[in-house]
């Protein structure tokens, strides 16, 4: 089940690329599906999602739909999609996420930022190239800024990508080729090993989305480790009942074999905020 990740920067003909290995290989693509369902999670509207992803939202928008969460719930459909294989998936932090499954090939389509201006210019109808530059210029900021937020790297990092192709010196035919032949190799192929390492990678993150949706544990900070379905919980919370709740909320995950709760509580279940010094005290002092 052929699963390959592709990065989505404005005008650099990405889209034809991934249009060209879809049908070479018959993969559905996935690109704007990903912010539909996050939306749909967070009950907020879908152009809300592209406005913040593309950062174009204002800060009341934004209020509306905190990055963190957007990270966790886009992290829980990429994942699944993955699972269920046969897809080209552009952007929304695929070859990162997905960087450790050893069958699924990461590529970077690219280009001059001249020759993109020159692309998008034509492709809006406009000689305004100030125009031009600020919509790529934006659109790359937003996606610089969430990676180094969300995953602390650098956006672009070669190491990050298995084959990059600049379009300006590639014909489409051929980028489509390369990456063709990339998922066919054997470099690529999937094993028994690689495919459970993807789910297990994918019940984490249903499981830290599980615990985000959950008014009660939506807050915590809670490190959650999978191996072959079994589900092991680290980290500080205020008391027993948090440790349970966690535990609990985990425990109804689809594909949850089991749960390990390494979860400690504070002392004598202090609150999670320290009280501030009682100014009378002090004065009495």
């Amino acid at each position: 089940m052929p699963v390959i990740a592709m990065t989505q920067e404005m005008a650099t003909l990405g889209k034809d690329v991934a249009l060209g290995v879809c049908d070479a290989l018959g993969l559905q693509q996935v690109r704007h599906e990903v912010g539909d369902v996050v939306a749909g999670r967070m009950h907020v509207k879908k152009s809300l999602i592209r406005r913040i992803r593309e950062g174009k939202a204002s800060r009341i928008e934004k209020w509306a739909a905190d990055e963190k969460t957007i990270s966790i719930f886009t992290a829980e459909e990429v994942y699944d999609l993955a699972v269920k294989g046969n897809l080209l998936i552009r952007g929304w932090g695929g070859t990162y996420l997905l960087r450790n499954v050893p069958h699924i090939p990461r590529i970077r389509v690219c280009a001059p930022m001249g020759v993109r201006i020159a692309r998008l210019m034509e492709r809006l109808e406009t000689d305004d190239e100030d125009l031009a530059r600020r919509e790529i210029e934006v659109d790359d900021a937003a996606r610089a800024s969430r990676m180094a937020e969300h995953f602390d790297v650098r956006w672009g990092d070669p190491v990050l990508y298995d084959l990059t192709l600049n379009t300006e010196r590639v014909p489409i035919a051929q980028c489509v080729e390369q990456v063709v032949a990339l998922a066919k190799s054997a470099a690529f192929r999937e094993t028994a090993e690689s495919r459970a390492l993807l789910v297990d990678l994918a019940l984490q993150a249903r499981a830290r989305a599980a615990l985000r949706s959950d008014e009660r544990t939506a807050e915590l900070d809670v490190d959650i480790a999978v191996r072959a379905g079994e589900v092991v919980l680290r980290g500080i919370v205020v008391d027993e009942r948090e440790k349970s709740l966690c535990e609990a909320v985990v425990r109804e995950v689809a594909g949850v074999k089991g749960v390990r709760n390494d979860l400690r509580t504070m002392a004598g279940g202090l609150s999670r905020f320290p009280q501030q010094p009682d100014s009378t005290a002090r004065r009495a002092e």
